[in-house]
Parts: C-alpha cells; sequence; structure tokens
C-alpha cells in the first residue's frame, strides 16, 4: 500500500466540496509526476498550492476536510524527506499525526492505512537525521585539521578547506541547524573568494544554497532574496543559464510566500483551533455517561 492508492471519499460531499477536491487531486497528481521525474522543489510548490485550495473548504471540522489535509501534509513531510530537510519533514509528520488522531477515533479501519505510512515515514526520518548527525560530528573534526593545515600556511589545503565547511553546512540543514548552516556557507564563500580572488560557479552555487537555507526563517526571507539579486549578476556574467533560472525561481518563490503568508497563517490557525475545539468536546462526550443506567446508583 502506498499514499497513492489512497483516496478520498467524496459520496458526501456537496458539489463545491466535491470541486475543490478535484483541483487538489489534480495539483497532488502533478506533484507526484514531478517526484516521478526527482523536480522535488516544484513537486513542492504543487503541494502547497493543493494546501490553498484546500483552505477554501467550508467546514474544516468535516472528517473529509481533515482526510485531504493528513494526506497532503504526507506528502509535504515526504518530499522534505526527499530534499533531506529533516527536520521540516518531522514537523511535518508531527502535525499529521494530530490530525490522524481524531481521524482515527472516527474510523481506526479506514484511517489505520495512512497511519501505518505515517508511522513508517517517522522512523525513516529518525533514522536518516540520527546518521547525519553521526556524520556531521566526524566532518566537523575533518574540518579543525583542515583549519590548522590552512593556519600553517598549507595552500592546497584551502579547497579542501572550503569543501569540508559546505558538506558541513548541508548537514547542519538536514538536522535542521539553519543558523549553523548559514554560519558555514558564509566561512565557505569568504575562503573560496579569497583562494581565487574571484566570483566563480562554485561561490554562485553555495550562496544559492544558503539562501535556499535562510528561506526557512521568515525574518531570513528578504536577506535570501537581496543575496540572490545580488549573485544572479554574477550567473548571468557566467553563462550559468541554469544557476539563472534557479535563482529567478527561487526569489520568486520568496515574492509568493510573502503574499500568502498572512492568510495561510490564518488557515493553519483556524485548522489548530478547530483540532483543539474537536479534542475538548470528544473528551467531554467520553467523560459522560451514554445514559443514567451507567451511572452509579446511590447507596442505600
Amino acid at each position: 500500500m502506498t499514499l497513492e492508492d489512497i483516496k478520498l471519499d467524496v459520496k458526501h460531499l456537496s458539489n463545491e466540496e466535491k470541486e475543490l477536491v478535484k483541483k487538489g487531486q489534480a495539483l497532488r497528481e502533478e506533484a507526484q509526476s514531478l517526484c516521478r521525474e526527482e523536480k522535488y522543489d516544484e513537486a513542492l510548490d504543487k503541494e502547497v498550492e493543493a494546501l490553498r485550495v484546500l483552505r477554501e473548504a467550508p467546514d474544516f471540522s468535516a472528517i473529509p476536510f481533515k482526510h485531504a489535509l493528513a494526506i497532503l501534509l504526507f506528502d509535504l513531510a515526504e518530499i522534505h524527506f526527499m530534499l533531506k530537510d529533516y527536520k521540516q519533514s518531522e514537523k511535518e509528520v508531527e502535525v499529521l499525526f494530530k490530525v490522524l488522531e481524531q481521524l482515527l477515533k472516527e474510523d481506526a479501519e479506514k484511517f489505520g492505512e495512512i497511519h501505518v505510512l505515517a508511522m513508517e515515514l517517522s522512523t525513516r526520518i529518525l533514522r536518516s537525521r540520527k546518521k547525519t548527525l553521526e556524520l556531521l560530528a566526524k566532518q566537523q573534526i575533518n574540518t579543525g585539521v583542515l583549519y590548522e593545515k590552512v593556519n600553517a600556511g598549507v595552500a592546497a589545503a584551502t579547497d579542501k578547506l572550503v569543501e569540508s565547511l559546505r558538506k558541513g553546512a548541508e548537514m547542519m540543514a538536514q538536522t535542521g541547524d539553519y543558523r549553523g548552516a548559514v554560519r558555514f556557507y558564509m566561512e565557505a564563500i569568504k575562503l573560496a573568494k579569497k583562494r581565487t580572488g574571484r566570483v566563480t560557479r562554485r561561490e554562485v552555487r553555495m550562496t544559492i544554497d544558503m539562501a535556499r537555507v535562510m528561506m526557512h526563517s521568515r525574518t531570513e526571507s528578504q536577506r535570501a532574496k537581496r543575496l540572490l539579486a545580488a549573485v544572479l549578476q554574477h550567473a548571468v556574467a557566467l553563462e550559468s543559464l541554469d544557476l539563472e533560472q534557479e535563482i529567478l525561481l527561487m526569489i520568486e518563490k520568496i515574492d509568493s510566500q510573502a503574499n500568502h503568508e498572512s492568510s495561510w497563517r490564518t488557515f493553519m490557525e483556524k485548522v489548530q483551533h478547530t483540532a483543539k475545539s474537536t479534542l475538548r468536546r470528544v473528551k467531554k462526550q467520553a467523560e459522560q455517561p451514554k445514559d443514567e443506567s451507567e451511572a452509579e446508583e446511590p447507596e442505600k
């Protein structure tokens, strides 16, 4: 069983709700197609767009809405896992389990399959993060040794140090240490520029990767945009069309996130509020006796 095999039940939905499901499913199918081509960033955009469609649902407490939300959350977690962004993937799985908790109370058999898939994904994420942390520890030891060689005047060690810092930054980003990753990228870029005396494709590539990490923080997004705008001219001068296109797409994505940020935050707050209200209601019902016969008889 894969997530692609799990379909939404639309029998009891209104025409308006069915139309929303249809739009969301079409976007999800596009995302799945992009994933098969390993175009994970583009697939991620399609999944986010599908979530925005879901935001138009008239009833956030409805089971079909929660089912659709669970499927899209799983998709997001899976794609972030493919992008090796294990911290973000783990966050999405945590939210997914909260939604699934409510669904399982409604129908454990029907929603058990997606819960099993979520458990399996969670295990993969935790194992990958643990392995990355172990590799990062070794990488940092190697970086320290290379620093000693550079300080001792071994010129050839600088290139190896730059690459070691880049790998360290990549691993930090995978574990969710975004600030540490940015620091390592900045140091790598500084050393690389000092080594060559100019901006090469390597420096442009590392700046793009650093900006991508910075985009995880709302407060750093605009700084990332300025960095991308500054490095764009170097990509043009180097005639690196692939880097130009990637930079322009990232700038467009930052602008798009800024435009949707307020409404998206409102949407998620409403979802969380609805989830809390539902849990309180279920808990209250569970604490009350079903009928008078279940209540304890007073002592005679």
